[in-house]
């Protein structure tokens, strides 16, 4: 009885913690259509896009977006180099499979990394990189200096460099 209880109690913390994060990802936003958006901006503006796949039921995927945009050098980095976007996926509760699927296939299958995963694409929609999140962490967080090792090693400048 005190394991069972132990345990609900430790479930209602991460709840707890998960509802203060800000919630970053639009399920009502088509993220085909999110995605052509993302690219006619990256086009413009000499940028790649950064597709972080996951969902607001997602807490590390949470915790990455309060990671990236606390931290100011994280952040200016993203916005001078990537039109960032938080593609909304959740794999238990799929409402459309067809455009589901096309989503993931569009870029490179990245589910079978976890959650969050990160897609890099040129201003093409080429996917240049898929990045495993689980690589980023430490601890119950994100590595700054991992973090943003994998930013810089996508930028245009740093990949047209090549």
């Amino acid at each position: 009885m005190k394991k069972i209880l132990a345990i609900a109690i430790l479930a209602i913390i991460a709840l707890v913690a998960n509802a203060q994060l800000p919630k970053v990802y639009n399920d009502s936003i088509d993220p085909m259509e999110q995605i052509d958006n993302a690219l006619d901006q990256a086009k413009a503006n000499g940028k790649f896009v950064i597709c972080q796949v996951g969902g607001n039921w997602c807490p590390w995927c949470l915790k990455f977006a309060k990671f990236i945009t606390d931290d100011e050098e994280i952040a200016k980095v993203v916005k001078e180099n990537f039109v960032y976007i938080h593609v909304s996926y959740n794999p238990h509760k799929s409402t459309d499979k067809d455009r589901d699927g096309a989503m993931l296939q569009r870029l490179g299958s990245p589910a079978r990394f976890g959650y969050p995963v990160f897609v890099v694409l040129n201003h093409e929609g080429k996917v240049l990189h898929i990045q495993d999140s689980s690589f980023l962490e430490e601890g119950k967080g994100y590595n700054k200096e991992k973090v943003l090792r994998f930013f810089n090693n996508w930028t245009p400048k740093a990949v047209n460099a090549q």
